[in-house]
């Protein structure tokens, strides 16, 4: 086999992230309801060679030990004893630092491009045990679109879907280290005129209990929220994971350019953006 295998790897939004209580072995218990966004994904290539490489178009991301993408690599060839060598391209969409799982994603796609090259040998239940060895978020995109994870947020359960909904998603410069959000949560305080309590749909609540600790450290991020939610455009906002995206849900999708550009002007002009939607047949739109 010698052809060019070409996995999408796609990013993902905590609906609503509640952290329960710190463990004795240093993690956190949650319980998250966690949605894919279909049509925002990294890509992966994977080309047999005769020696393992790995590159990626954004110079940022690390192409030593510490990449999930060759982590994962490793830990399959130790579970399956498949020989295969291959040249691996990653190209980045997923901001980094952001909350949107894209080392995670791209970490379970390498799992399961591989498995698929070995004939579907492990499958998806012994895929997920490997993910969860290398990192909390990974078995997530291993199983449904939609599902609650708990644990550490290993432990996967199928949810219902929420329906479709146009979604705006904007990060500044910086991104946020998720250790340091988890070891501020216990000590933090809410910052005065920034909402911290659920904001309830038909379908569920949004809400985050790391806002609470990454807004103290980043006012920038609690101002975001805050903008999002004075605008008319806008139905709901919340930061993703332990940031630094804020998403907003819109009630209507031709709103986003708009949004876009206010926040751009009035917040900060180098401010990522896109656009889409997500829940049941979730699309990109910018």
């Amino acid at each position: 086999m010698s052809e060019t295998l070409v996995i999408e790897a796609p990013a993902k939004l905590n609906l609503s992230l509640r952290v329960l209580r710190r463990r004795d072995d240093g993690f956190h218990d949650i319980d998250s309801l966690m949605v894919r966004v279909p049509g925002l994904c990294d890509r992966l290539s994977l080309t047999p060679a005769e020696e393992d490489s790995f590159t990626c178009d954004d110079p940022s991301v690390p192409a030593d030990g510490s990449n999930l993408v060759l982590k994962a690599l490793e830990a399959f060839r130790h579970a399956s004893g498949f020989p295969g060598k291959f040249a691996i391209h990653l190209e980045k969409s997923i901001p980094h630092g952001a909350g949107l799982g894209g080392g995670s994603s791209d970490a379970a796609a390498t799992l399961r491009a591989l498995d698929q090259l070995h004939g579907e040998a492990l499958g998806t239940e012994r895929l997920m045990e490997i993910g969860a060895s290398l990192g909390s978020d990974i078995p997530f995109f291993l199983g449904p679109a939609a599902a609650r994870a708990s644990g550490r947020g290993e432990r996967i359960e199928a949810a219902a879907s929420p329906p479709q909904m146009p979604v705006l998603l904007l990060k500044p410069s910086f991104g946020v280290a998720t250790p340091d959000a988890y070891r501020r949560w216990s000590d933090s305080r809410e910052l005065a005129g920034i909402r911290y309590t659920p904001q309830a749909f038909s379908w569920g609540e949004l809400v985050n209990d790391l806002e609470r600790p990454v807004f103290w450290k980043h006012l920038f991020l609690a101002e975001m929220k805050a903008w999002l939610l004075s605008r008319p455009e806008v139905e709901a906002a919340l930061m993703s994971g332990s940031g630094s995206t804020m998403f907003a849900l819109l009630r209507h999708p031709g709103a986003a350019p708009a949004v876009i550009a206010a926040a751009r002007a009035e917040l900060d002009p180098t401010l990522w953006a896109w656009s889409g939607t997500i829940g049941e047949g979730g699309t990109a739109t910018a």
